[in-house]
């Protein structure tokens, strides 16, 4: 991982720099001098440009940090990202679930939160998920009795029977048309429960100046938004849903949403 940031540090360098750079490094170094290096060198060059460049600079090195990060994360917990067990968010869709509810994970992975609801919460579970590849690890490294694992896109997805809650969890952002996109699934689903999660735009004093500095802000490219507390509110009303209970966790939003008619529900 070392190795592969230095390289990357490198590619923003000056030709004259990244010389003189790999000539004082060598070709061997190990793990601790490779890192004492790329502070030195990081260092060097921040302070050899402009403030918006070095900002810049810093900003897109910050990126490719948490993308390997991310990366080795999942090494490091045999396949499954570190954040499941962590930051806790399957409990609070887990709390929220009851026994025997029919319960629809809507861009589902690779089905480990899928696989807690129905067996800590009890649930029947329907997960589906665009890619394949996500289904078949789902199936085979989740595999439980109470949950069916599928590839497709939840509005072609044809089921009569209703379902009693319906998970989002980190699947509103890569959409555009959000607040269609939540009336069309309470039509589709016949649920007037649903519990999403979301990233938040203000989890960090650094994301409004990454993009300032036209620096990749989100956490994921393919995020048609991320938002603060406000939007997710106007959205949510805008798709005729009402927020019960929503709280602030891990730089994400963590809601129960229901249909007006289900506001005495207990969350």
């Amino acid at each position: 991982m070392l190795k592969t940031l230095f390289k990357l540090i490198l590619k923003f360098l000056p030709e004259s720099m990244r010389q003189r750079v790999l000539e004082e490094a060598g070709a061997s170094l190990s793990s601790k001098a490779l890192g004492e290096s790329m502070q030195r060198l990081a260092l060097r060059h921040s302070e050899s440009i402009p403030a918006d460049q070095a900002l810049g600079f810093l900003f897109r090195l910050d990126n490719h940090l948490y993308s390997l990060q991310g990366r080795h994360s999942i090494r490091y917990n045999d396949g499954v990202h570190t954040k499941h067990l962590h930051t806790g968010y399957h409990d609070f869709f887990i709390n929220r679930v009851k026994a025997g509810e029919r319960v629809l994970d809507v861009g589902c992975g690779t089905g480990m939160l899928a696989f807690d609801l129905a067996d800590k919460a009890g649930g029947l579970v329907l997960g589906i998920d665009l890619e394949e590849k996500n289904i078949t690890i789902a199936k085979k490294r989740f595999c439980h009795a109470n949950v069916e694992f599928v590839v497709g896109d939840i509005m072609q997805y044809s089921d009569n029977r209703p379902f009693d809650i319906v998970i989002l969890s980190n699947v509103l952002e890569h959409l555009t048309n959000r607040a269609g996109f939540l009336r069309q699934l309470a039509q589709i689903t016949k649920s007037y429960r649903f519990l999403i999660r979301v990233p938040l735009f203000e989890r960090d004093w650094r994301i409004p100046l990454k993009k300032e500095l036209a620096v990749e802000w989100r956490l994921d490219p393919t995020h048609e938004t991320e938002y603060s507390q406000e939007s997710f509110a106007q959205e949510i009303d805008e798709a005729g849903l009402k927020i019960t209970h929503q709280e602030i966790r891990w730089g994400e939003i963590w809601a129960y949403v229901v249909l007006p008619k289900a506001t005495t529900d207990t969350v």
